[in-house]
């Protein structure tokens, strides 16, 4: 069996790391850098930036943990961006480590399908090549969407990607849009210094999210003196000889240095030889796949952030798990009942399932359990009491329908409910489950309890 994959981030190439395993001879084609947007512009360089700013913030504040620093703690941008290529580049050798191992061919060029069973690459060093295949796995993801009033140059007005790689730290920063990826970014550069603005459409920030948490962090980002303005646009921007100019849909002007737009992503669906093939497409260029995650085209998949839906690089590896594994002979349908996220702010934030709002959109009878991380013993050790843990339950079965988390080590802490919800337990399930003390965990457990009024730790209502 042949098997073709273009694309080699995170869904392209742990479909092909997969399908290798169950004995398919597997070629990627990948037009940048194995590992895709995740690896290289996304999930880790910036988890790698976050950790120097996390580090700055504590070694600023020492002092509270009973640690005298003499002399001043500043930020070494062009260090800071040493050491997040460093990272990069170890997590990309060890992929390109596993295509040799398991004898995947990595073909780098630009590719694109010129039939059910073949496809045409034009390669890095100008030559074309012909690859012929039994299946086909299409995994070009996505890029960071542009508005024509907001073109990026790289310099002034910048995408999420060459967020990763200015030279030196801005003395202001306006960020259009406050989901995810602005968030993270806002939080990173305050803490280097910036002077940050956020402009937001929607009514809050993280609008995904569930309210509650969404209100804690917008209440974080305050007192971290990042400004966030909701329920207003950029309508249009201008350079200026001292930095950018921005005309906001309020009629209200401010000027930064930067701006970095953040209003999501565009899918990579266009000139991939998806029209001459025949293959469906939505309205936003997503291409249509069924639960095994093949098109309308048999023997051709599509896997990751072309589909459309969640965004996430791990629904893409396990896209392309999926997908493998049909390919293979395997049978395999993709489940999306619990997905767990992480945003990674000041402080995080993990959610997975239904938030209270579309629990109640739902008709769904709930009971809420909550429990602040300023109760636990183990938040006050290691000096991280803010945000909370909310637990929503169904009331008549006590089934765990969703589970948000605000606060230290949230992106962790938040499979706990995942397997809970994946497995079929109850809340009353993870109460009676004894919680090692002193720990985070422990939050999740009183939570529990607190869905029935049960917790001892928390005060009387």
């Amino acid at each position: 069996m042949k098997i073709a994959v273009l694309g080699g981030g995170p869904g392209g190439y742990v479909a092909a790391l997969k399908a290798a395993q169950l004995g398919a001879q597997v070629t990627v084609i990948e037009s940048s850098e194995v590992g895709g947007t995740c690896l290289n512009w996304g999930c880790i360089p910036t988890k790698a930036l976050l950790a120097s700013a996390e580090a700055l913030h504590k070694a600023k504040n020492l002092s509270d943990f009973g640690i005298e620093l003499n002399g001043s703690v500043t930020p070494n941008l062009s260090m800071i961006m040493e050491r997040k290529n460093k990272v990069v580049s170890t997590q990309v050798k060890g992929i390109r480590a596993l295509f040799k191992n398991w004898g995947v061919e990595l073909i780098e060029g630009r590719g694109r399908l010129t039939g059910p069973a073949s496809l045409e690459v034009e390669k890095k060093d100008g030559s074309t090549a012909t690859i012929a295949a039994d299946k086909i796995i299409i995994a070009t993801g996505s890029r960071p969407a542009e508005l024509p009033a907001f073109k990026f140059d790289g310099k002034n007005i910048l995408s999420s990607n060459e967020a990763l790689t200015i030279t030196d730290i801005p003395k202001s920063m306006l960020i259009i849009g406050a989901g995810v990826i602005g968030c993270e970014f806002a939080c990173i550069y305050n803490e280097f210094g910036t002077d940050v603005t956020m402009v937001e459409m929607m009514p809050r920030a993280v609008s995904t999210e569930d309210e509650e948490i969404s209100e804690l962090l917008a209440k974080k980002l305050k007192k971290k003196k990042i400004k966030l303005l909701t329920g207003v646009g950029v309508a249009k921007v201008e350079k200026t000889p001292d930095g950018m100019h921005a005309y906001l849909s309020d009629g209200k002007e401010m000027a930064a240095e930067k701006i970095l737009v953040s209003i999501g992503r565009a899918l990579n669906s266009d000139n991939i030889g998806l029209d001459s093939v025949g293959i469906n497409r939505g309205k936003r260029g997503e291409i249509i796949v069924d639960n095994r995650m093949e098109t309308n085209i048999k023997g051709v998949y599509a896997v990751g952030d072309v589909i459309g839906g969640m965004l996430l690089a791990h629904i893409a590896s396990t896209e392309g798990i999926v997908a493998a594994k049909n390919i293979c002979g395997r049978d395999a349908t993709m489940d999306y009942s619990v997905v767990p996220a992480a945003i990674f702010t000041s402080p995080e934030i993990g959610s997975v399932g239904l938030r209270e709002n579309q629990a109640a959109d739902k008709g769904i009878k709930t009971r809420i359990g909550r429990f602040q991380f300023r109760a636990l013993g183990k938040a006050h050790a290691i000096g991280e009491i803010s945000g909370f843990v909310k637990i929503i339950a169904d009331a008549g079965t006590d089934s765990i329908l969703g589970a948000h988390i605000i606060g230290p080590h949230a992106s962790d802490l938040v499979h706990e409910a995942a397997v809970a919800m994946k497995a079929g337990l109850k809340a009353r399930d993870i109460a009676a489950t004894i919680h090692a003390h002193p720990t985070l965990s422990e939050g999740l457990l009183e939570a529990s309890e607190d869905v029935h009024g049960d917790s001892v730790h928390v005060p009387k209502k």
